[in-house]
């Protein structure tokens, strides 16, 4: 496996992966120090969270800069992605206790409590496109509800898989509490079927999803699954345009546009479509592109060349369907995975720009006359992650959040991101199950009911 910088084009590392034995004894090293790491009290469990959370903080240009070496982010967002990390450790440091605290139940006897008992050894199945937050998301809770962890991340950034790695033993952590695994997507199949292994998180494409979901459903194991989203954005009449042009670019030309909770396809009533239309390309044509290690440089590379020419291959076959490019479009001439910031419009179901969803700067407008109109071409996709509406009438921007649009989180007049204090996840294609809060907690745990007559 090659690590290559999507900037420069050049090897950063390379790596042999282990073989099926290899990962066969690691996962069993890892179930071993199950047995011991099940058995710590949360105060253990929380002043070692804490201290990795002071480790991410104390390593972070480092771990940012391997960042943007692997797969293309431009640094500032790189180190926000590590601070971010280290909130969630500090989130689920202090608040783990209240979370995994017996729930007392009145029933039909002298005491009903429901307790809350770590599963075992979980697998975690990652994307490139936040090496660091899509791992901590799911270990801070994995962590301190008891559970141990073995990561198979995307191929192009092991060299953050093996940070990690070292960052838990910096922090303390007990040998063997977390491993990565240096795997193909191939291996991933028997890592399931081990009996060591109790359940599987996935964040990735939707394809990837379901062949994980079906494995982990042979072998009747728990899977939460966070998958593709093609979120849609409504622009009602009483907008503030110039603030929702400005939010929304910075949701679409986040990480280089590489967000699976990006917003994707804007939904623009026709009283203000013109207003908005200007406003949103001007504030898209704002983008700088260029070398991410450069702090003017306000997004990046692609993480892969191919990554970049199947985006490419979605505008140019959208076009040729009868869409129209408002800036962008084009592959520039540079050695770089670089794709330039897009709009089009004139976007009509049957192209990739409306049916797909594009992993890149790319935005889709569409045109509507009424608030109906606009909610059923929010909801005809088969993604259902995360959904944004503008609006100064807030009853109505809640009624439609909450009662209008199939999605698993869905943000007024702001851009849609994850936070450790709110459940994450989705419906429909965009999976099931949630991250983060309480929610993300109790995936992986045992929901123990005792009664005592």
């Amino acid at each position: 496996m090659r690590s290559i910088n999507p900037y420069t084009n050049k090897v950063v590392a390379s790596y042999q992966a282990y073989s099926e034995a290899e990962t066969k004894h690691i996962i069993k090293e890892v179930d071993h120090a199950f047995g011991e790491w099940k058995h710590t009290t949360l105060e253990e469990r929380k002043a070692l969270v804490l201290k990795l959370e002071e480790q991410l903080l104390k390593q972070e240009d480092y771990l940012a800069e391997l960042i943007v070496a692997e797969m293309g982010k431009v640094k500032h967002e790189a180190i926000s992605e590590i601070k971010k990390c280290a909130w969630v450790c500090r989130y689920y440091a202090e608040n783990g206790q209240q979370f995994l605290d017996r729930e007392l139940i009145q029933a039909d006897a002298s005491e009903s409590f429901v307790s809350f008992q770590p599963l075992g050894t979980i697998l975690a199945v990652m994307p490139w496109n936040f090496p660091f937050w899509q791992v901590f998301r799911f270990l801070a809770p994995a962590l301190m509800a008891g559970n141990t962890v073995v990561l198979k991340h995307a191929r192009n950034v092991q060299g953050c898989s093996l940070a990690i790695e070292k960052l838990m033993k910096d922090a303390g952590f007990p040998k063997d509490v977390f491993r990565s695994l240096i795997i193909g997507g191939a291996a991933v199949k028997q890592v399931i079927e081990n009996s060591k292994v109790k359940g599987v998180t996935l964040t990735g494409s939707t394809p990837a999803g379901k062949a994980v979901a079906s494995v982990a459903g042979s072998v009747l194991k728990k899977s939460v699954l966070e998958l593709g989203g093609s979120d849609p954005y409504l622009i009602l009449e009483d907008a503030n345009l110039e603030e929702a042009a400005r939010l929304c670019a910075s949701s679409r030309l986040l990480n280089a546009g590489q967000s699976c909770i990006g917003a994707k396809r804007f939904i623009v009533f026709e009283s203000v479509y013109k207003q908005f239309r200007e406003a949103f390309v001007e504030e898209m044509k704002k983008a700088i592109y260029g070398d991410p290690m450069e702090t003017a440089i306000t997004i990046g590379p692609l993480a892969r060349h191919d990554l970049r020419d199947e985006l490419h291959g979605q505008v140019s076959a959208s076009l040729a369907k009868g869409a129209k490019v408002l800036c962008g479009g084009f592959i520039p001439e540079h050695q770089a995975a670089f794709y330039p910031p897009t709009v089009m419009d004139q976007i009509m179901p049957g192209m990739p720009a409306y049916e797909e969803e594009l992993f890149g700067p790319v935005a889709s407008l569409l045109k509507v006359k009424t608030e109906e109109e606009a909610v059923q071409i929010a909801n005809d996709t088969v993604f259902g992650l995360g959904a944004g509406i503008f609006t100064a009438d807030l009853d109505r921007g809640k009624r439609l959040a909450e009662k209008g649009l199939d999605a698993g989180c869905v943000f007024i007049n702001d851009f849609v991101k994850s936070d450790p204090r709110l459940p994450f996840g989705g419906i429909k294609e965009s999976g099931f199950g949630r991250e983060l809060s309480l929610y993300g907690l109790r995936e992986f745990v045992n929901i123990k009911t005792v009664v005592v007559k």
